[in-house]
């Protein structure tokens, strides 16, 4: 007697398959983490190599029980892996409730995420790589408008800011033109003393926040279909750890109660075979 092989394997190559992948987060983090210039971007409330590492060494150490678990036929391992992912899945449901209802607050949050990144601009060269792709990429200037980039020193808008980028904003927050090839890092200088309708056709005059959000609602249905396909595979890993959790259980009962009945068979057939006192006395007799 032997557990489903079909379920045993299909849950050790989940469990792999998520091993790796973690494996990969842990190696990613640690690279971040010691070739970045030292803790500029820890400023930014958490620092995204920890949580990656942290994340990374989770779902390591969760994926192994798994693994082996489901390899060895461990039902100990599996009990504590399935009992972990129920946990995991719980916290996420918790997270996305509290997300729905603290929207404001989130929005809050980051903003004053992304208004911190704004300050460390000139800090930190991944930062400030970051933050230039999102504008590009989003076609936004600042959090809430191009404005905001009076936050960072050197392009505070003040008269007695010795900085030559004095009242300006980054080259991602231009538009570029067709067949542009050079890009021209002084395009945004001088743009915050000018009035909105006059810079809207020279930079992005719209923040980030609202664009990402605005993305985010267009594509509401492809961020859900992948969040809802982790879910459910998580929750069908969840469930083949417990159907081989059962099928060792039930296989476990199966060899006491055989070896129960082996022994009792044996203890009978022994007494059939012992001579009773009767017998011996008929014996001597003859």
């Amino acid at each position: 007697m032997r557990t489903s092989q079909i379920v045993k394997y299909s849950l050790f190559v989940s469990c792999y398959i998520f091993w790796v992948a973690s494996g990969l987060m842990i190696a990613v983090g640690l690279y971040a983490k010691l070739c970045k210039e030292t803790g500029v971007v820890d400023t930014l409330t958490t620092d995204p190599a920890i949580i990656l590492i942290v994340v990374g060494m989770l779902m390591f150490a969760i994926t192994f029980l798994g693994c082996m678990g489901a390899l060895r036929d461990l039902h100990i391992l599996l009990k504590i892996f399935a009992a972990m992912l129920l946990l995991v899945l719980i916290l996420q449901l918790v997270a996305a409730i509290l997300g729905f209802i603290f929207s404001g607050m989130v929005l809050e949050k980051a903003s004053n995420v992304m208004s911190k990144a704004i300050i460390r601009y000139r800090e930190d060269a991944d930062l400030e790589n970051f933050i230039d792709y999102i504008q590009k990429k989003f076609e936004c200037c600042g959090v809430n408008s191009y404005t905001d980039w009076s936050l960072n020193i050197y392009f505070y808008c003040i008269e007695t800011n010795p900085s030559l980028e004095r009242c300006g904003v980054p080259y991602s927050c231009c538009i570029r033109e067709e067949g542009q090839t050079v890009i021209n890092t002084m395009c945004g200088y001088g743009t915050q003393n000018l009035k909105r309708w006059h810079v809207e056709h020279q930079i992005f005059v719209d923040g980030c926040l609202n664009k990402i959000v605005s993305w985010g609602r267009r594509n509401l249905l492809f961020l859900g279909g992948i969040a809802m396909g982790l879910i459910l595979l998580e929750i069908l890993v969840t469930c083949l750890a417990f159907v081989q959790i059962y099928q060792i259980n039930f296989i476990m009962e199966r060899k006491k109660s055989m070896a129960t009945e082996i022994s009792s068979g044996t203890r009978q057939n022994r007494e059939e075979f012992v001579p009773t006192s009767t017998d011996g006395a008929d014996t001597d007799g003859l």
